[in-house]
């Protein structure tokens, strides 16, 4: 698999909904808010960066590095680290969130 070429696909997808200056940041942004599930709704600063740590969990809970917890009593959800992420060039970050996004789109999109 090609992962540049299918995240732009990703991109490109999503800058039809979004506009044309989605950067990873943006994404992880907008993965979070999907998974927090709560609609419209006005965020503080620091829930805006809890919204983006919501996408990072989801994205790399299917490699082994975060195990899903459950909802707290306001209705955000919650994991523990499972294993230990390991010392990364930021390169290679930005590949493996790369990677995640586009593994997340394909289960997003086969889902009824």
């Amino acid at each position: 698999m090609d992962t540049e070429f299918e995240f732009q696909k990703v991109l490109k997808q999503l800058s039809k909904q979004f506009g044309d200056d989605i950067d990873i940041q943006g994404l992880l942004f907008i993965i979070g808010l999907q998974e927090l599930g709560k609609g419209k709704i006005k965020l503080s600063k620091n829930e805006k960066l809890d919204v983006m740590h919501i996408a990072i969990c989801t994205l790399l809970s299917p490699y082994g590095y975060y195990e899903y917890e459950g909802l707290d009593k306001d209705g955000w959800p919650h994991w523990k680290t499972t294993e230990k992420l390991p010392p990364l060039k930021p390169a290679q970050q930005q590949e493996i969130i790369k990677q995640a996004v586009v593994e997340y789109f394909k289960t997003v999109e086969t889902q009824p």
